[in-house]
């Protein structure tokens, strides 16, 4: 096959697709080869825990259709990894890079893999995540599971990959897929992204629907998109972005969503827009050396006509402490997930897993169950637990009310930018949106992304700045895959 993968758009695939220079199949075939070549030999990044059975056959029958019947859509044939707390009704396995689940069959689809499989993507497989999405214990590095192994950050190994959607962001990173799907609760697509050069957008609550996830957190969590250009990321936001009547969050969205977020990629969308820097407390963790690439990246911003305020600081930045909400809600929400998988499954409840764990400590406790034990033995999995409700409410006032709306209408702001993720925590418990784009490396290799937010279901000024951005500086370059600094 004489087409090049690495670094191959959506559109650049789907114009091959159109000339007959490759094939869907062909496509999975060359990804599989990476896939061989540098994921499990070479370099061993390990970003990919399975493979689905039936990729080869869905992507013949999706040429097929493509001949008789054309295509669906951009997505048709176009190969998807998911990130292994996605449920699929197939013959692979969800497992949240557990052991104890290492055996788990969903019953069915999770609803946006059912979106996605209707849009005609191919759900290539499943790639590698930080245990239960980073909640299993303290000192876990980002991207390890008991099932899966360590995920290698493929730009220096010495880097870590971030968490929890680590195989997510490394698995597009190399092109081992196309675009793959992450979820966060509290920047586990934005600080992959961020460490991955990869575009990963984390939408507001309730745009992308949660059912079929296995959760961490009701109130948080979230799937989205990561992909290598801002508009491959939106082309897949247009697929996961349908209403569910099955899950609350979703219904928050009616008359606020779009159909076709692709309308807003300008690439004058700096032009005119107001940015407000939060300087107070963000920026306490950088180094010199990535603050002169997010001052660079702020500079090219102005370049095209972006207008800058800065400082534009969260008055509440500094009150924003430790909540109890995740912890509260973990083992409310992982029981009720697991009570409904197949009947055959052994494991129903936290404790279960707890127990399981327990019973194979060489394989299961390298690290430790800490948090697996702190929420199963001391929250209620009622949710009426007072310092919860306390901290469910202070976190929307001191986050969405007196933080990031406060700041926004104080300067009449469109955005925020934050350097890499480092605005994760706050946009998270708000519930609000965030983009992470690709800004730059440090000498020893290390990707930098800046971190555009703004408030529930402001996607589209979000996107016109990222691709602005994106398109005047095109930072972004594959990992060598050769050699490490």
């Amino acid at each position: 096959m004489s087409f090049e993968i690495v670094e191959a758009t959506i559109a650049d695939i789907q114009a091959a697709l159109e000339s007959g220079e490759i094939t869907s199949r062909g496509l999975v075939l060359a990804y599989l080869e990476r896939i061989v070549s540098h994921d499990k030999n070479g370099l061993t990044i390990n970003s990919v825990l399975e493979i689905n059975p039936d990729a080869l056959f869905i992507a013949e029958a999706l040429d097929v259709e493509r001949g008789i019947q054309g295509t669906r859509g951009p997505l048709h044939g176009i190969p998807i990894m998911l990130k292994d707390n996605i449920n699929t009704g197939d013959n692979m396995h969800t497992s949240a890079g557990s052991l104890a689940l290492a055996d788990s069959y969903a019953g069915e689809d999770a609803f946006l893999v059912k979106k996605l499989r209707e849009a005609g993507a191919i759900i290539l497989g499943k790639v590698n995540m930080t245990e239960f999405a980073n909640f299993m214990t303290d000192g876990m590095p980002s991207g390890y599971s008991s099932r899966g192994g360590q995920v290698l950050n493929p730009y220096n190994i010495s880097a870590p990959t971030g968490g929890s959607s680590a195989g997510s962001g490394v698995a597009v990173a190399c092109n081992f897929c196309t675009a793959s799907i992450g979820t966060e609760t509290s920047g586990s697509i934005l600080n992959p992204g961020n460490l991955s050069s990869t575009v990963g957008i984390k939408p507001t609550v309730g745009l992308v629907s949660r059912s079929g996830i296995l959760p961490l957190s009701t109130s948080q969590d979230t799937a989205g998109p990561m992909a290598r250009t801002v508009t491959d990321a939106v082309l897949l936001l247009n697929a996961l972005v349908h209403t569910d009547t099955a899950d609350a969050a979703s219904m928050t969205s009616v008359g606020r969503k779009h159909t076709d977020y692709s309308i807003f990629l300008e690439r004058d969308g700096l032009s005119g827009a107001r940015i407000g820097i939060p300087r107070d407390y963000y920026f306490e963790e950088l180094t010199e050396e990535q603050l002169a690439i997010f001052n660079s990246a702020v500079e090219r911003m102005k370049e095209q006509g972006a207008v800058i305020i800065d400082p534009a600081n969260i008055k509440t930045a500094r009150q924003i402490a430790y909540s109890s909400v995740v912890l509260n809600e973990f083992k409310s929400a992982l029981n009720a997930y697991l009570a409904k998988l197949t009947p055959g499954s052994s494991i129903r409840s936290l404790r279960d897993i707890i127990d399981f764990n327990n019973e194979h400590p060489l394989e299961t406790l390298r690290y430790g169950q800490s948090t697996l034990i702190q929420a199963e033995y001391h929250t209620s999995g009622t949710l009426t637990e007072t310092q919860y409700l306390q901290d469910r409410a202070a976190d929307l006032q001191l986050c969405r009310i007196d933080g990031i709306d406060a700041a926004m209408k104080e300067h009449e702001l469109d955005a925020l930018l934050f350097p890499a993720d480092f605005g994760a925590r706050i946009s998270s418990r708000a519930g609000y949106p965030a983009i992470v784009v690709p800004a730059g490396y440090t000498k020893a290799g290390v990707p930098l992304g800046v971190t555009f937010t703004a408030q529930a279901y402001c996607e589209p000024m979000l996107i016109k700045l990222a691709f602005a951005f994106e398109q005047h500086t095109l930072v972004r370059k594959p990992p060598s895959l050769k050699s490490f600094i």
